[in-house]
């Protein structure tokens, strides 16, 4: 095993640390990326991935945001500038990106022994055994094997800790923005990681958010380097337990584990623009409808039930000239529950509760919260409330062929009667690309 034995001085109440290096692998525009490994002649191009619907950028390249192209800005407002300067355009095609994802996992797998998946297009890689002199030459290698086995480009940064890590991530693809470096930064020693806190801005720290960025700033903490240097009991006061792990793994010890097993998520989302506004009530019920399908879908897949449901409704935000208006509605089931029926049932009851007639409707929301392990989520129920009815064996049965068949038929081939009997639900996706790894039928067809 090898480890490193790093004095800190002032910057810690610890006076020794010890620890073993950890990787954070970024991909890099990773959705832009996806698409370009299957278009060479987009390399160097300007490309943009756009939302559900088509709505906004949710992804662009480094030339796009060199054009002055933002993040989350509405198709509608760039199109000139997208125009002009022939920007390649994309639908989202998670299809495409989850298989890439995997490609990419499968590939940092097989080069370390221990490997937590924190997002679509980050992992962090244990490096215990790795030889500390050379770890700039193993992020080399990682960034060489997973661009030849995958197309996908990356940035690796190697530090004592996570938090660190993310750290010279950050410093790996800003080099690489200017020009600089090798995609790769290691901060190993003292003076290595004091000189990148101390320029660090304390909003760019992993774990502190935009309220804790006021507060600190609102006492002159204005860098990492500035946060470290405050007491042990200074920090667990005004950021809590939480944030003073954040502050030690800054200072070198390891407090955030490397989890081998994905943590389950803490709610389940499905909100979409619809293709044209409605002011059709059956018509938005249905597009709630199967929101919550979805929703049901993402629940059973993790093996959880949701305690509470929030539907919320709202014109679009971008005309002008049309009325406007938004709400939503939280209610609790009476025991938590994957069951799909009973989740449309809330649903649309949440929209009866909100809808108001006369508006032209954009955009809905369904949202399952209080999200618990499916099985703990036979609770006994309140006493004073009526027992609600337990989901049969025959029922879950039921949904489980269902599943099984929308999976391997493609999704919604068997529906729900509330869901109506077209598709005018699915989202528009004008600039698709093929899925190239997962359809025979979408290979990717090579002319002489």
């Amino acid at each position: 095993m090898h480890k490193v034995i790093l004095r800190f001085g002032e910057l810690s109440n610890t006076r020794y640390t010890v620890f073993k290096m950890v990787a954070l692998v970024d991909c890099n525009n990773f959705y832009a990326s996806c698409e370009r490994v299957f278009r060479p002649d987009l390399e160097h191009k300007p490309i943009v991935v756009l939302s559900n619907n088509d709505g906004c950028v949710v992804a662009r390249s480094e030339e796009a945001k060199h054009l002055g192209i933002g993040m989350a800005v509405p198709l509608f407002k760039v199109k000139d500038l997208i125009q002009n300067h022939k920007v390649a355009v994309f639908s989202s095609n998670y299809t495409l990106y989850g298989d890439m994802s995997a490609r990419v996992m499968n590939t940092l797998s097989s080069l370390v022994p221990r490997i937590e998946i924190y997002s679509i297009d980050e992992a962090f890689l244990d490096l215990e055994g790795f030889s500390i002199p050379k770890l700039e030459d193993t992020g080399t290698q990682i960034r060489s094997r997973v661009k030849q086995w995958t197309g996908i480009p990356v940035s690796v940064g190697i530090a004592p800790t996570k938090t660190l890590a993310k750290i010279a991530n950050h410093i790996a693809k800003s080099r690489t923005k200017k020009g600089l470096g090798n995609g790769v930064c290691v901060l190993r020693s003292e003076a290595e990681i004091s000189k990148a806190l101390e320029k660090l801005p304390v909003s760019e720290i992993w774990g502190i958010g935009r309220n804790l960025t006021n507060k600190l700033q609102s006492y002159a903490i204005w860098t990492a380097g500035q946060l470290c240097q405050q007491s042990d009991a200074w920090i667990r006061k005004q950021l809590t337990i939480t944030g003073l792990r954040t502050v030690l793994e800054l200072r070198g010890e390891p407090c955030i584990e490397l989890s081998e097993i994905p943590e389950a998520k803490k709610m389940a989302i499905c909100s979409l623009s619809f293709q044209k506004t409605s002011k059709d009530f059956e018509e938005v019920k249905e597009y709630v409808a199967n929101f919550a399908v979805r929703c049901a879908e993402k629940l059973r897949e993790q093996q959880s039930a949701a305690s509470n449901i929030t539907v919320s409704l709202r014109t679009n935000r971008f005309d002008s000239s049309a009325s406007q208006y938004g709400n939503s509605e939280t209610l609790a089931f009476k025991m938590p529950t994957a069951y799909t029926p009973e989740i449309i049932r809330l649903a649309l009851q949440a929209l009866d509760k909100i809808y108001q007639p006369g508006y032209a409707y954009k955009k809905a929301s369904v949202i399952l919260t209080g999200l618990l392990p499916e099985i703990n989520a036979q609770m006994q129920p309140d006493m004073f409330e009526d027992a609600p009815k337990l989901v049969t064996a025959k029922q879950r049965k039921m949904l489980e062929v269902v599943d099984k068949l929308n999976v391997k038929l493609g999704r919604n081939q068997v529906k729900f009667a509330s869901q109506g009997v077209d598709d005018k639900w699915r989202t528009k996706q004008a600039h698709c690309s093929s899925r190239y790894t997962t359809q025979w039928d979408e290979l990717l067809v090579v002319k002489g």
